[in-house]
């Protein structure tokens, strides 16, 4: 679990491909991982990754065919600057919101443009996260705990406060740039949930209607 509260900005220090997938090795500059041990998880760019090797100046972590996938990662190439976080701690501050590190899906910066000392950004998100995208509400973009200004579809837009440009990689989005996007983790428990028993249904059938009120109805999970 993090906290998109980003530490240190990193660096893909080398790649080794395996075909469908890919090792890492990510140079951690200051981040102090000196008590990270094997099997432990830090976040890069908002994906959790295992850590399964320490050179000393970083760490090494697979990544699967699901996560090049569903991130960004396998965008990257070596020198790329990423947002590093580690796991939180029981007894640390919770700053920002609760962040998995499992990334949802990719989105889009659509528009960039300066807004006073902050930079606005427009990102165009995956259709089906936009029903979990709230004004005001949280959501993690490349890591970052971010509050969302406004909603337009599945258009959403942010403003960064110089201190956040500074200490993470977004003062390098530009238009059209992809990014990785966690949608808070309330909101999907809370869809989930609000399906009650028909949650334990098959999944219906590529190119048929999700689950709607009236499906549920005509099933007998809620009444008129």
């Amino acid at each position: 679990m993090f906290t998109g509260i980003i530490q240190a900005v990193g660096r893909i220090a080398a790649i080794k491909s395996n075909g469908a997938d890919m090792r890492l090795r990510v140079h951690t500059d200051k981040l102090d991982v000196k008590g990270v041990v094997l099997g432990e998880s830090i976040a890069v760019s908002g994906v959790c990754l295992t850590v399964v090797d320490l050179p000393g100046d970083g760490f090494w972590a697979d990544v699967s065919r699901e996560t090049l996938q569903r991130t960004v990662l396998g965008d990257l190439g070596k020198g790329a600057a990423v947002n590093l976080e580690l796991a939180l701690a029981a007894n640390a501050r919770l700053g920002g919101h609760l962040v998995s590190g499992h990334v949802d899906g990719v989105g889009v910066v659509r528009e960039r443009r300066d807004d006073g000392r902050s930079v606005y950004f427009r990102i165009q998100a995956p259709d089906e996260l936009a029903r979990y995208i709230a004004q005001k509400g949280s959501i993690c973009a490349d890591g970052v705990s971010l509050t969302v200004n406004s909603v337009d579809a599945a258009l959403f837009d942010l403003n960064i406060v110089p201190h956040t440009l500074k200490a993470t990689t977004l003062d390098a989005w530009g238009q059209g740039q992809r990014v990785n996007l966690e949608v808070d983790l309330i909101a999907r428990y809370l869809e989930r949930l609000l399906l009650g028993d028909a949650a334990a249904l098959p999944a219906r059938p590529a190119g048929k209607e999700d689950i709607s009120a009236q499906f549920l109805v005509e099933h007998g999970y809620i009444k008129k």
